[in-house]
């Protein structure tokens, strides 16, 4: 299984620097559309939908509606200043302190959600669509001053969140006692989670001390620190889902990584609420 995800993850990463950093606007923002249809897709499940169908026609629609989204934009303009890109980021905070309630109180706060399936679906869309655009802002971020300044902010979110998920689990497996949240993913601990931040840390100083991001240190710290955090909720979050659907992984699309979700769920949540706090709440444009 190590030499399946190892195989792989050397595989993804260049592809999706690639994509970050040499694909046009338009290009990235149907490759995102196609990441966030195959993630509705593995979402029906997780909603209730057992009909292969049912799921495929879920995805469809997510489509649709991003695709209608997008359209009713001017052309190439992802911005925050759009009122649609801007309400799917504040939508997003909202929804992940709601997230982080649901997975303090579960299993109890299951009863309230467990038998709906609307409820499940409407879940999926405050996870997939403030992904999505949230993607979309950080990529357009001072597009018409430098094409690469988003890439370098997506780059940056993604490598927070992959250290996070690493460091917590090296520091995990080596040191880990405590358990963070026994109910919903019993491997992980506190002194995991210590050390994701603490990995975080550490790559967050040497990004912003080599790479062209032009922000203020106290600022980068605050979004950086509650990036990881969010990013920590976003994977507890889809492994609470997964356990009352009662799935080990969302599919298995992806050799020794199980689904899409189980790859993204942590920037589901980590690139919306950073993307809100660095161009909403720090106005960082």
């Amino acid at each position: 299984m190590l030499k399946y995800r190892l195989i792989t993850a050397f595989i993804l990463i260049p592809v999706v620097i690639a994509a970050l950093f040499l694909l046009p606007p338009l290009g990235f923002a149907l490759v995102t559309l196609a990441v966030c249809m195959l993630a509705a897709w593995e979402w029906g499940q997780m909603a209730g939908f057992a009909s292969h169908c049912q799921r495929v026609w879920l995805a469809v629609f997510c489509g649709f509606l991003l695709a209608l989204m997008m359209l009713s934009l001017p052309a190439y303009h992802y911005s925050v200043n759009v009122l649609q890109i801007s309400t799917a980021l504040w939508v997003a905070l909202v929804w992940w302190l709601v997230a982080l309630a649901l997975v303090l109180f579960y299993p109890a706060s299951a009863a309230l959600w467990h038998h709906s399936r609307v409820l499940r679906l409407v879940f999926g869309v405050l996870t997939i669509i403030p992904f999505f655009w949230g993607m979309m802002a950080l990529r357009q971020y001072n597009y018409d001053v430098d094409p690469f300044s988003g890439a370098w902010w997506l780059l940056y979110v993604m490598l927070l969140v992959w250290g996070a998920d690493s460091g917590a689990y090296v520091f995990g497996k080596l040191f880990g006692r405590h358990k963070l949240a026994p109910k919903v993913s019993p491997g992980k601990t506190w002194e995991g989670l210590v050390g994701g931040l603490a990995t975080s840390a550490v790559l967050s100083w040497l990004f912003g001390r080599y790479a062209p991001l032009a922000i203020a240190p106290l600022t980068l710290l605050i979004c950086s620190v509650v990036a990881a955090l969010a990013s920590v909720l976003g994977d507890l979050t889809e492994s609470m889902f997964k356990r009352e659907a009662g799935i080990k992984d969302s599919s298995h699309l992806i050799p020794g990584h199980g689904g899409v979700l189980d790859r993204i769920d942590s920037l589901t949540a980590a690139v919306p609420v950073f993307a809100c706090l660095l161009l909403l709440v720090f106005k960082t444009v």
